[in-house]
């Protein structure tokens, strides 16, 4: 079935995509395999109506985009989804020695990390290496393929009350089992280097973080579900590619953007509060040869979704999420609403994605939180500081968010797709938020 190997191929993805470097190095591949032209944010571009693009920062974070032949109703028709997932990050000193023969590796939060889930799980490292290599430093990816670490929990005999309720600290119980002996300090840059194929003094610098080893498996008797490391925010980043690179619209520039740091923020110079986006739409805008005047009226007529996945009723506890606003597995598409304003959504924006979703014949719901619990924020509202436009949140139905390994409906990766493609195949014509044609 359709929804299955779009499922398997989601697990083939979130596995090779280690880290954020990894996610982006991954999503380049999939362009690479449709011609899509590299453009270095350091050179000029020379762009054609009709030809397919993509551009990085960081290594971690990727705007691509299509030039439509006509571009009659010139404007911009963009998703936005990240590259990042909580995990812990190995600090520049990482060795840690004792007690005994003891070597534990140092490392801190990166994003809301639900400690417990990384507990007695095969671990390893992935990220990138700064090296030189003569007069010039360059980075290298680094996906250490096999089992290297464990933190190990404290046996119930020692804490008779952890099943109580236990506060977890990060400087003591979430260091990482790196050797009972058989290692010796150093041992972790040697590996390093080995990994990388330089020598111990050629590394300069390293961004590296845990990885769960666990495979992603589709489960239950009816195969209803997946479960993988890092379905937030993947599953939104691989579905919009999909959707983005099956898609053609003529008569507008349809942009696919993963943004790094969506888990600390956002606020870095390849998150969704950067530049980034603002900077590539204004150079497509001038390579084009359009006046800024053109540019200031594209945007105003352009329109985001904004992709990052949603919390479903929790089968145990039914009662955190609002009575009527409360999203399932295989469910659809969520569409996420915030009185804050932390989602993007309004009855604007909600009316167009509605419009598109049903005519793909694709099931959505609503969410919004219950009104005494705070929700967090995503993509769109703060992309929006550097490149305003109507936009809404949507996302798919999950379980565990932030958990190390998450779990949500293997239908609604197909739905996400479908869905996607008929938005970015949709010509939407906007009126400031008066009206809106939909072809």
């Amino acid at each position: 079935m359709k929804y299955l190997e779009l499922a398997e191929e989601l697990l083939e993805f979130n596995k090779k995509s280690a880290s954020m470097f990894h996610s982006i190095d991954n999503i380049k591949k999939y362009m690479e395999k449709e011609d899509y032209i590299y453009l270095n944010e350091g050179e000029d571009w020379n762009l054609e109506k009709g030809k397919t693009y993509y551009t990085t920062r960081n290594g971690s974070s990727l705007i691509a985009f299509k030039i439509g032949k006509d571009l009659s109703d010139y404007h911009f028709q963009m998703t936005a989804s990240h590259s990042d997932s909580p995990t812990f990050k190995v600090k520049s000193v990482p060795e840690l020695e004792g007690p005994d023969d003891y070597i534990k590796l140092n490392v801190e939060a990166y994003g809301g990390v639900i400690d417990s889930t990384w507990f007695d799980k095969p671990l390893t490292l992935a990220g990138r290496v700064l090296a030189k290599n003569g007069n010039k430093i360059e980075s290298k990816l680094l996906y250490i393929d096999k089992d290297i670490l464990i933190i190990p929990n404290g046996p119930i005999h020692f804490n008779r009350n952890i099943n109580d309720g236990y506060k977890y600290n990060r400087q003591v119980d979430l260091c990482p089992l790196f050797s009972a002996g058989e290692l010796e300090k150093g041992s972790y840059d040697k590996m390093i280097a080995e990994e990388v194929g330089v020598s111990e003094e050629e590394i300069i610098a390293k961004d590296l973080f845990l990885v769960n080893r666990q495979e992603g498996k589709i489960w239950g008797v009816e195969k209803e579900f997946i479960s993988t490391p890092k379905l937030d925010d993947l599953e939104c980043a691989f579905t919009s590619m999909k959707a983005f690179i099956s898609s053609q619209n003529d008569k507008a520039i349809n942009v696919y953007a993963c943004f790094d740091n969506e888990e600390v923020g956002s606020n870095t110079k390849q998150g969704a509060m950067s530049t980034f986006l603002y900077d590539t739409l204004k150079r497509i805008n001038n390579n084009l040869g359009y006046k800024e005047e053109e540019y200031f009226k594209a945007i105003s007529k352009s329109y985001l979704v904004s992709c990052d996945n949603a919390h479903a009723v929790h089968p145990n506890h039914p009662e955190k999420t609002d009575d009527e606003n409360k999203t399932f597995m295989n469910g659809g598409i969520v569409i996420k609403e915030a009185a804050n304003q932390k989602y993007t959504s309004d009855a604007f924006s909600q009316s167009i994605f509605k419009t598109i979703v049903s005519r793909a014949g694709v099931p959505y719901q609503h969410f919004a939180n219950r009104s005494d619990i705070v929700g967090g924020s995503t993509l769109g509202n703060l992309s929006n500081t550097q490149v305003s436009v109507h936009a809404v949140d949507i996302g798919l139905a999950q379980l565990a968010m932030h958990s190390n390994y998450e779990t949500g409906g293997a239908k609604d990766v197909y739905y996400a797709v479908k869905a996607l493609e008929e938005f970015y195949n949709t010509n939407i014509r906007i009126d400031s938020a008066n009206s809106v044609e939909i072809e």
